[in-house]
């Protein structure tokens, strides 16, 4: 290994551990009321899960620097709630105020946290939640109204969490509409929520392979041209419970419907996501005091998703 290397090296250790032994000092860990293993609290689950980030963030601008490239480090603000937090609109002109203001003065490489941002009123640091990476990437781009946005993910024949895609050819176009509903049948390449600065600004998104970059990706906008493939994907969603409710009463009662998704709601139960059968036997005794519940197993969603 050269001496240069190693200098840069020795110097990502000391930035690392002098970091490292500002920020545990900062703040004594905070808990949940109760015993010492009790879970951390929504604001200090979210500065611990961020410690990582932050630490990296400042090492790789300072491995920058140290290289000869002038980086700095910019910040989200964020509303006051904790590990699912969403961007305010005094965001976009902040961070646009941010970055032009440095690049007009002394052009430098921006090194952003994903994920996470400071509380407006507390101060305080919080989260995005899922997909928060890619929303910070999307708030980005119409903070500053860029052209294109895009994203370098890693895409196999077979995605994650039992769903198959099953790609005989690239898809080059897709609406926004159309990429959301690819997500909430599983096949999340990108969040509705992170890609929602990106509609609200009109800018074109462009997910690109990072294992083959001169792949031409697929291309996310408003519109698309339906009379080239008015159906654009097929989806596979394996191993979902279906339950069969029927009313006990007379066919369409008023409420019946309402009165059934409200037990969902009481139990706090996604209907479309239920993750154990004790949930599932929950919903059924609270269902089977107003109507016949049939519960299947082992099916299967095949959606077809298009613009029709």
């Amino acid at each position: 290994m050269s001496l240069e290397r190693q200098g840069q090296l020795s110097m990502l250790r000391v930035t690392y551990a002098g970091f490292c032994h500002a920020f545990l000092h900062e703040k004594p860990f905070c808990r949940s009321p109760g015993s010492a293993g009790a879970a951390l609290k929504g604001n200090c689950y979210d500065e611990r899960v961020n410690f990582r980030e932050c630490m990296s963030t400042r090492i790789f601008a300072a491995y920058l620097n140290k290289i000869g490239y002038d980086a700095f480090e910019i910040g989200f603000i964020t509303i006051d709630d904790f590990t699912n937090t969403d961007i305010l609109e005094a965001t976009y002109p902040a961070v646009a105020k941010r970055l032009n203001d440095v690049w007009t003065s002394d052009p430098a490489i921006p090194i952003v946290t994903g994920f996470l941002g400071k509380g407006w009123r507390s101060s305080a640091i919080t989260t995005l939640g899922r997909g928060g990476s890619d929303l910070t990437a999307t708030t980005i781009g119409k903070a500053l109204g860029l052209r294109e946005i895009q994203y370098g993910v890693p895409i196999f024949r077979k995605s994650y969490n039992s769903i198959l895609m099953f790609i005989t050819e690239p898809v080059p176009y897709l609406t926004f509409e159309e990429a959301a509903e690819l997500a909430y049948f599983g096949a999340q390449v990108l969040r509705p929520q992170s890609m929602r600065p990106a509609r609200e600004g009109d800018i074109p998104v462009k997910v690109k392979n990072s294992y083959n970059p001169n792949a031409p990706g697929t291309l996310i906008t408003g519109n698309r041209d339906t009379s080239k493939a008015v159906l654009t994907s097929i989806v596979l969603k394996r191993n979902v419970t279906m339950l069969d409710i029927v009313s006990t009463r007379m066919l369409g009662q008023f409420g019946f419907l309402a009165k059934v998704f409200s037990i969902f709601e009481d139990l706090g139960i996604s209907v479309d996501v239920v993750a154990t059968s004790e949930e599932l036997d929950h919903v059924v005794e609270e269902l089977e005091r107003i109507a016949v519940v049939n519960l299947l197993h082992h099916r299967s969603i095949i959606p077809l998703i298009g613009n029709v």
